[in-house]
């Protein structure tokens, strides 16, 4: 699964793209702290809490459809955080009275779109993603750098494919191998030295 941020109206949506079921899977409470305007996270986490439970109680279906996976919190930990797709995100927002609502519909419908012109067209998207560290502030030698390195990561990965190594755990082992080759010492430990807790540090080095 690839980690990536949204942008709707200067909020920033946590989501994960999972390629097996080539859909998108959004942080609930994210969108839900846009549908209730709260600029703390906290109070929208206790409003969604409230929401599953009343959605629970009245026998529907849409919490089972929420999926935990492993997102960045504010502080740079990987937590569990509940998840949904586009479609099930469309009828929780039904549940929840804010004027945000068809904008975001909307903006829910442009992604899965922008997503389907992607997998036409790669090369867009690199150009959205150029645009999204662009307003992130990222640096146009980073930018550069960053998707230098993704090109040789997804090279590399294609090879592993081929070569029959399973993603997940086996993937983890070679990218350690590579990295302690590189650096002479393992990714977890360079994550320490870094001080980067469980961020990417594909975010901090380039494959050479």
């Amino acid at each position: 699964m690839n980690i990536d941020l949204a942008i709707f109206e200067e909020h920033k949506i946590r989501r994960i793209y999972d390629d097996e079921k080539e859909t998108w899977f959004f942080s609930v409470i994210d969108i839900i702290q846009v549908l209730t305007q709260q600029q703390d996270y906290q109070t929208a986490r206790k409003y969604w809490n409230k929401l599953k439970e009343r959605l629970k109680n009245e026998g529907s279906e849409l919490v089972t459809k929420c999926h935990q996976l492993k997102m960045q919190a504010s502080d740079g930990k990987m937590r569990d955080t509940d998840c949904a797709n586009p479609e099930t995100l469309l009828r929780l927002i039904q549940s929840v009275p804010s004027p945000k609502a068809e904008s975001i519909k909307l903006w829910l419908a442009k992604v899965g779109y922008e997503r389907m012109q992607e997998m036409a067209d790669p090369e867009l998207s690199l150009d959205r993603a150029r645009d999204t560290w662009q307003k992130h502030g990222r640096s146009e030698k980073w930018i550069q750098q960053r998707m230098m390195s993704q090109e040789t990561r997804n090279k590399l990965t294609d090879y592993w494919d081929k070569s029959g190594v399973k993603r997940g755990h086996e993937f983890a082992i070679l990218t350690n191998i590579i990295h302690q080759e590189w650096s002479e010492i393992t990714v977890k430990d360079h994550k320490k030295l870094k001080g980067l807790k469980s961020q990417n540090l594909r975010d901090h080095i380039v494959f050479l």
